[in-house]
């Protein structure tokens, strides 16, 4: 049965503890929850099993990313189970459902400015976090700063030029922006997409200023001309003037003064990326058409599924899925949790696909809009692999440091084992010694020592029970929560999850 008022004390999950059952709480949802688990110890099937029945049965809204291309069977199997069948809004190639980012980001502000910061944030993440994935990202900022103003000035120009943005024309500019080759040999004769804009945007602006004066006075007016600062003046007081002039010493001075290695690279970033929206089945479902549905929906308790399995897809299932999970994030963040106190989950098996530059920093904040994510992994080396740079191990642990809860199943990889065991932590432990002679008269003595060791040995992660008919479909764990929740008087409890539960 769903809730219809939510509190973040209410308990989603009973486990039996030495003194009593243990309750894990929406409270602890929110905190965020990480999943970690070998090839086949039932980290889906056991403990995210259970976890995505009762988040569905409490009333949850959630966004669902794939990888495997069976995880649109198990969620629709979930939400049958649940009554939540109706709820569930499936994002697949030739279906019904669809999202256009840009119309959705540049109608979320009415200022055309801040909707043009919004657009660039929202690129320039997947881009970041493609390049984290194939290992290509630089530690360098002139990179990241040439990649931004790029985007920020060809977006300026479209909305100068047309008051829109769309993802063919922002290809068409990025495709025929002016080279010094071109200009110097004078193939550049005939007008293209840039010039076009550039034209348009000018015409645009010109308008604005002949607007503008025509309201000044005779004496304003020849003081206008007269001043030396006219061209600064009119900057001030009408801003695309300004953004025009940003723009057309973008393209005539910095960026067409590159070198032609640095300005491939730079070009090749970005257009590389557009091209991949303009190809199906990518532009229909997030480009071509209006949106049916909005990150929003979820709010009301609706379940988007971005049917897009990056094992099918490839790169670019996992692109248009990073791309919808950080628009979603921030719609997430700016809800009012005093108008709509409705948790969400934010949902990703093999999580390492989907992760960007901006997890740690949202995760941080994801309580207080109540998002409780769940990412699940099969070990820490596949999150430091895809969060490339030279500090990766310091990124992947901030960011695991934001998540509240952590499951551990069976594992063979040494690093999760030793991070599993070192998270847990050190006790204390009594060992006992006897000692006895025989040498002429029988004596004998016992000593008592303390000694601090590991709670949990990393060895014993890869004994634990993987499910199936052979463990009677038990699947071990050990569960870790912040904030000594638990009854026991640790942070830790070893559980067992049953692969046949259904709420």
């Amino acid at each position: 049965m769903q809730l219809t008022e939510f509190n973040l004390d209410t308990c989603l999950i009973e486990f039996p503890g030495n003194q009593g059952n243990e309750s894990w709480t929406i409270r602890d949802a929110v905190e965020g929850v990480q999943i970690f688990g070998g090839i086949g110890s039932g980290k889906t099937s056991g403990s995210g099993r259970m976890l995505a029945l009762k988040y569905l049965a409490a009333g949850f809204g959630g966004l669902v990313l794939t990888v495997k291309a069976d995880e649109r069977e198990v969620w629709e199997d979930y939400c049958r189970k649940t009554g939540r069948e109706k709820d569930l809004i499936i994002v697949e190639p030739g279906g019904k459902n669809t999202f256009n980012f840009l119309e959705y980001e540049s109608n979320s502000i009415s200022e055309k400015k801040s909707s043009a910061v919004n657009i660039v944030q929202v690129l320039k993440t997947v881009i970041r976090a493609s390049e984290e994935k194939s290992g290509g990202k630089s530690d360098d900022p002139f990179w990241e700063t040439a990649l931004d103003m790029l985007i920020s000035n060809i977006i300026d120009l479209c909305l100068l030029a047309y008051g829109t943005v769309s993802v063919r024309m922002l290809y068409d500019i990025a495709q025929s922006v002016p080279r010094k080759d071109r200009i110097e040999t004078g193939e550049q004769k005939t007008k293209n997409p840039f010039d076009k804009a550039f034209v348009a945007a000018v015409e645009n602006v010109t308008k604005q200023i002949a607007a503008y004066e025509s309201g000044l006075t005779q004496a304003e007016r020849e003081r206008l001309y007269n001043n030396d600062s006219y061209d600064d003046e009119l900057c001030n007081i009408i801003p695309d003037a300004r953004t025009l002039k940003f723009v057309d010493q973008f393209f005539t001075e910095s960026f067409l003064n590159l070198s032609e290695k640095t300005r491939s690279i730079i070009d090749f970033s970005f257009s590389g990326f557009l091209f991949s929206l303009l190809r199906e089945p990518i532009f229909s479902l997030f480009c071509r058409y209006h949106s049916t549905f909005t990150p929003e929906d979820c709010l009301k308790g609706k379940i988007i599924l971005i049917d897009l399995p990056v094992k099918f897809h490839h790169k670019v299932g996992r692109d248009s899925q990073i791309l919808f999970k950080y628009v979603w994030q921030r719609a997430m963040e700016k809800r009012q949790v005093k108008d709509n106190g409705r948790p969400v989950f934010l949902w990703a098996d093999e999580a390492q696909h989907f992760l960007h530059e901006y997890d740690p920093e949202y995760q941080a904040t994801a309580r207080s809009s109540r998002i409780a994510t769940v990412y699940i992994s099969q070990n820490l080396p596949n999150y430091l692999a895809n969060m490339g740079g030279a500090k990766s191990e310091f990124r992947v642990k901030s960011f695991l440091g934001t998540l509240g809860t952590k499951i551990f199943h069976a594992n063979a990889d040494i690093e999760t084992n030793k991070y599993a065991s070192e998270l847990i932590g050190d006790g204390l432990f009594e060992d006992k010694s006897e000692t006895a002679t025989a040498a002429g008269q029988f004596s004998a003595s016992q000593t008592k020592s303390i000694k601090i060791q590991r709670i949990v040995r990393p060895e014993e992660f890869v004994r634990l029970r993987t499910g199936g008919s052979q463990n009677n479909f038990r699947v071990d764990g050990y569960l870790h929560v912040q904030g000594s929740t638990l009854k026991n008087g640790f942070n830790h409890l070893k559980i067992q999850f049953n692969q046949n539960f259904t709420n």
